[in-house]
């Protein structure tokens, strides 16, 4: 994959994963990130930086999060968005997505925000892209998510500072299903986070993860002393309904409730990647509590995703 995200001189010019991409690279995003955060609190939030460059949103899943943020980095960065209407467009009458995005390319599109079901569907377009453009994996089935691993890092950042190794961080959850769970173990494991621990139902584990972090059949010993927890959506979706017994008994088992989060450090912080199914894997005073940073993901994400546009067209 680093023969597709770097150019020959090291310059990142995609980004497909966070697996591979330097700690030096992760840090100037977070940095790049905090500055552009700044931009937001100003009267005026735009900035020239892609002012005459066209960002397309390639969205074949659905999203609220993800899409807005990508569309609104981008405005806030000046530049044109398309948001690419799947359902009105030729794939729906056979054309490849290769093709698709020759089209697209032919009217001097520069950077596509590509959201699949299937994996490996950004890192096919990155393979094909013309120089000069640029891919960036909105999502692609279970595999990736990198843009979120970078906004969860960048919240993490915020709230506990420059030194990950002195962090406990709890991942609870779907973890078999998540995209946002390989990123964020990704980005944090790069980061130098040294106790990272993994915690699902034996169904929802992928084994060969427990080769990067403790692993935890319930969820109160995981969150003992965290740092961080951060909670993962139940992808039913994604799933065979058979995986889990029913929503309550998942909730009673898994939950993250006002009593279990008061085992983890009373300065933990909780995230959540969105969508958040309530009384299923977090309870709502949980969600809504003093140490929710939920909402502020969402926020940080447009800096971050600022960041990542920026790097990819103008470094």
């Amino acid at each position: 994959m680093s023969a597709v995200q770097f150019s020959a001189d090291g310059r990142l010019r995609h980004l497909i994963t966070l697996e591979g991409v330097p700690r030096a690279e992760l840090e100037a995003l977070i940095e790049t990130a905090a500055a552009l955060r700044q931009t937001a609190l100003r009267p005026v939030n735009k900035l020239p930086t892609l002012r005459g460059r066209t960002v397309v949103n390639l969205f074949f899943e659905p999203s609220t999060r993800t899409r807005t943020s990508f569309e609104l980095a981008a405005v806030r960065l000046s530049a044109d968005v398309i948001n690419f209407d799947v359902g009105q467009s030729s794939t729906k009458k056979g054309e490849t997505l290769i093709d698709t995005l020759r089209t697209l390319e032919a009217m001097r599109c520069d950077l596509f925000v590509v959201r699949h079901k299937e994996n490996g569907t950004p890192a096919l377009l990155a393979e094909h892209a013309q120089a000069g453009v640029a891919i960036v994996n909105g999502g692609d089935g279970n595999h990736a998510h990198p843009t979120q691993g970078l906004l969860d890092a960048f919240t993490i950042h915020r709230h506990k500072g420059d030194d990950f190794s002195r962090l406990s961080v709890a991942i609870v959850g779907d973890i078999l299903h998540s995209r946002v769970a390989r990123s964020d173990i990704h980005a944090l494991k790069t980061l130098g986070v040294r106790d990272l621990r993994l915690a699902a139902p034996a169904q929802l584990l992928v084994p060969e993860l427990r080769s990067v972090g403790q692993v935890f059949d319930n969820i109160d010993e995981a969150i003992e002393g965290a740092d961080v927890v951060m909670m993962l959506r139940l992808q039913k979706e994604r799933m065979d309904q058979a995986l889990i017994a029913s929503d309550a008994a998942y909730y009673a088992e898994w939950g993250l409730t006002p009593e279990r989060l008061a085992r983890a450090r009373p300065d933990a912080i909780v995230m959540h990647p969105g969508p958040m199914n309530r009384e299923v894997e977090i309870a709502s005073e949980v969600a809504d509590g003093p140490q929710s940073v939920i909402l502020e993901q969402v926020g940080n994400g447009v800096a971050m995703r600022m960041a990542v546009m920026s790097r990819l067209l103008t470094a």
